[in-house]
């Protein structure tokens, strides 16, 4: 099973320095993937939650691949309604060609209701706009001579049953976000069921979760995968390896902005958990 990280492109302590640092970290810890998130216009639902500056995806990735040898690149999601899928595919195809193949290409409906109406795009459109762009950006690929060779997996991010049928429709893998791991092997079972139903092969599972360690244990049926003591979370990533995930996301953001002034707490807990993951922990990067 695979393990990668959610870098935070976002909030009033992010700068191209930290980047590197998170990009640096990330591959130096022997993690497998680094993923950033997608935002276009910072409207003010979005800049409650995740303020500028946003560092938009394509660009970051293009950039940390240029930083890195080894680690995977890959969006959390790509809000697929916001770009053209003719310009997805070129993005995404160019992106995989300069770093060698290392794209992983997640990508989601997206949420941010003003968001939309900045970018013209209409709200409650968005899951069959989706679907058509999936299908566009896929259709475009075909063509080798233009886009390259190299495959670009799809993980379709998404905890609604549409996501779900979505991802077994038109994904490679299912990339739900944040679950609890009871929600997760129930939806997982729904999964299967419409796959089968409609005679599509099963999706890969590909879920990010939260990473947030403890010192006491974490109880009760609202924890989240990857809260707790490092036990629990060692423990929630063999429950997810037995369940079949291929790879998994870990995620240190909290929802508070200011947690981005202080990127070293989120390096510190990910040594911590690649030194029980790994057999030869390797050296964290920091400013």
């Amino acid at each position: 099973m695979k393990i990668g990280v959610n870098v935070l492109n976002f909030g009033p302590g992010t700068d191209p320095g930290v980047l590197r640092n998170w990009a640096r970290t990330v591959e130096g810890l022997g993690f497998d993937l680094l993923m950033v998130s997608d935002h276009v216009a910072i409207t003010p639902d979005v800049a409650e939650r995740y303020p500028a500056p946003f560092y938009e995806p394509f660009t970051t990735l293009s950039w940390l691949a240029g930083l890195t040898t080894r680690v995977r690149l890959g969006t959390t999601v790509l809000i697929a309604p916001y770009r053209h899928p003719l310009l997805t595919a070129r993005m995404a195809a160019n992106l995989n060609e300069l770093s060698d193949g290392r794209l992983v290409l997640g990508v989601g409906v997206g949420w941010a209701r003003q968001e939309f109406a900045a970018l013209g795009i209409p709200f409650d459109r968005r899951g069959r706009i989706t679907d058509d762009h999936l299908r566009d950006v896929r259709a475009a690929w075909t063509d080798t001579a233009s886009y390259g060779e190299r495959r670009i997996p799809v993980w379709v991010g998404g905890n609604s049953d549409a996501g779900l049928r979505r991802a077994v429709r038109l994904g490679d893998a299912w990339h739900p976000l944040r679950p609890t791991l009871p929600w997760l092997r129930e939806a997982s079972d729904r999964l299967r069921t419409y796959a089968e139903s409609q005679r599509l092969p099963l999706p890969a599972l590909a879920p990010r979760i939260a990473l947030r360690l403890t010192r006491a244990p974490v109880e009760g049926p609202r924890r989240l995968a990857g809260e707790g003591t490092i036990d629990q979370i060692m423990g929630d990533l063999d429950r997810l390896r037995l369940l079949g995930a291929e790879s998994v996301v870990l995620d240190t953001y909290d929802g508070d902005p200011g947690a981005t002034r202080h990127p070293e707490t989120a390096w510190e807990t990910l040594a911590t958990l690649a030194a029980h993951v790994y057999a030869t922990p390797t050296r964290t990067e920091q400013p």
